[in-house]
Formats: C-alpha cells, sequence, structure tokens
C-alpha cells in the first residue's frame, strides 16, 4: 500500500485527511447527550506542556480536532498525538513507549495495561462505534450484505488480533457467513484495511463507520443490520508516570481525559460519526 502504517520500534504520528463529508450517510442513528457528569470544557488553568496521546487509528480525525480544541483552550500545552491498533499501542506501553493518556477502541486491551498496573485512575467510556461494509464506489461487484463477502473476492479485514479485526469476526459469525482466510488481506489498524479497498487490494472490507464515514466518496458504503453488527466500546485513561514525567505532564494529563470526556468533546465525536457512550 502507498500510505505507511508501520512503526519503527514506536508508532509515529499517522496524519490523515479530516474533511468529513456531510452529507454522506453511514446508514445509523446518532443518538445525543453527554457522556459524563463533565458537561463542559472550560479552561484548565495552570496547565502547560506537552503530553503523548497514543490513540487507536479509527480515532485518527476526531482526535487530531481535538487535540486543537484542547490547545487552543488551553494556550502553552501541547498534544502530540500517535495513533495505530489498540493491540499495537498497548503492547508499546507494557514495553515502555513513552505515553501519557491511551485510548483504546476496545475493553480488552485497557485491561491488559490495568492488570499491569500502568494506568493512573479509572478508565471511563467517551464513545461508542459499530461497523459497515466498504466497497469501491459504485459498488461494481454488487456487494449488499455480509453474506455477499464470502464469494466477491479479496475481502480487507483488520489482523485478527486488532480489535476491528475481532470484531469484524464476532459479526461474521452473527451473520453465519464464512470467508476463507486465502481470500482475506488483514490491515495492521482500521485505516490500513480501509486504505485496501480505496487502493485496489480488495474488493470490500469491514471496516468501523466512522472511517467510513470520513472516507467519504473513495468507498460506497453497505449498512449492517443491528442484529448482525458490533458496538465498540472506547474508553480513556491517564497511564501511570515513567521515571521522566513530570508533575506538569500528569495534571495535563487528567486535564485532557476530562475534557475528552466533557460535552464539548462528545458534540465534536458526533460529527466524526461516533455515538455517546450507553
Amino acid at each position: 500500500m502507498s500510505e505507511a502504517w508501520s512503526i519503527n520500534h514506536w508508532s509515529r504520528p499517522i496524519h490523515s485527511p479530516t474533511n468529513v463529508f456531510a452529507s454522506f450517510l453511514v446508514g445509523f442513528v446518532l443518538l445525543g447527550g453527554g457522556c459524563s457528569s463533565d458537561t463542559s470544557a472550560p479552561k484548565s488553568p495552570g496547565i502547560h506542556g506537552e503530553i503523548t496521546v497514543s490513540a487507536a487509528a479509527s480515532l485518527t480525525e476526531a482526535f487530531t480536532a481535538l487535540a486543537k480544541d484542547f490547545e487552543a483552550k488551553n494556550p502553552g500545552t501541547q498534544v502530540v498525538l500517535t495513533f495505530d491498533s489498540s493491540s499495537t499501542l498497548s503492547a508499546q506501553i507494557v514495553e515502555g513507549a513513552p505515553a501519557n493518556v491511551f485510548a483504546s477502541a476496545d475493553q480488552a486491551n485497557m485491561t491488559k495495561l490495568a492488570g499491569k498496573g500502568l494506568l493512573a485512575g479509572t478508565p471511563a467510556v467517551f464513545a461508542r462505534n459499530q461497523l459497515a461494509v466498504i466497497t469501491k464506489p459504485g459498488n461494481p461487484e454488487q456487494i449488499n450484505s455480509l453474506a455477499d463477502l464470502a464469494h466477491a473476492g479479496v475481502i480487507s479485514l483488520c489482523g485478527q488480533d486488532v480489535p476491528c479485526g475481532t470484531f469484524a469476526a464476532q459479526a461474521l459469525a452473527a451473520a453465519g457467513v464464512t470467508i476463507k482466510e486465502s481470500a482475506v488481506t488483514r490491515g495492521q489498524n482500521a485505516k490500513a484495511t480501509l486504505n485496501a479497498v480505496t487502493e485496489g487490494d480488495a474488493v470490500a472490507g469491514i471496516v468501523y463507520a466512522t472511517d467510513a464515514l470520513a472516507a467519504g466518496n473513495r468507498v460506497h458504503v453497505v449498512n449492517i443490520p443491528a442484529s448482525q453488527n458490533v458496538i465498540a466500546d472506547y474508553p480513556i485513561a491517564v497511564l501511570a508516570p515513567a521515571a521522566k514525567q513530570t508533575a506538569a505532564s500528569q495534571a495535563m494529563a487528567k486535564a485532557f481525559k476530562s475534557f475528552v470526556l466533557s460535552r464539548a468533546a462528545a458534540k465534536r465525536l458526533k460529527e466524526f460519526g461516533f455515538l455517546p457512550p450507553a
């Protein structure tokens, strides 16, 4: 694939287009409402410096916007973003990758870090997501359901140990659909999985609905019925301080988590197609 999603020891920030096509529908209903008791996004007095936020690749567009919002509200702060699959990021954090905040696309990878004592405080779910089938524009293969993927050609799925790959397997099982592994190309994360379709390596794929929305007219979207779809919870947590972290960075990390849980952030996440917490 032309876009490099591989990593050199630690993953590097990935910058993706942030234009969301407002007229593009992915077929699910966005629910309103706040996602925590923190219902506003005030300036956090006294915080300054830089933090690193490790976030699931499916959060690329949304967290890029949220980081800018946070920096605008808090002059003198900088949020460095690192995106990849939640499984890759959690493994890197276990190995000692420098990060202050972790935002995962599933609960399992957050639980791994909690089990190793790497979290400072309790994680909180700030958003939810679900899946969609994508094909090439115009849907030349006439794929209209998960069942059509079984014999359509090469299908792009996330890696088996990646949250979007696990969720895709659950959706296929719910639909009673089996795709031969020989007909599957696996992406390192949700963005790489989508790129396999847009770049011609696959005829269709299963990705998050938010990624399908962000792709705009580069893909055709086939909605997955609720009875076959999977809802993914997205938790966020401040990471336990490492030896070189300062009190200032910990304070800023806590402020960023609070901001992501605020009503203002919930509104922003909704713009990018995310569902609010249950």
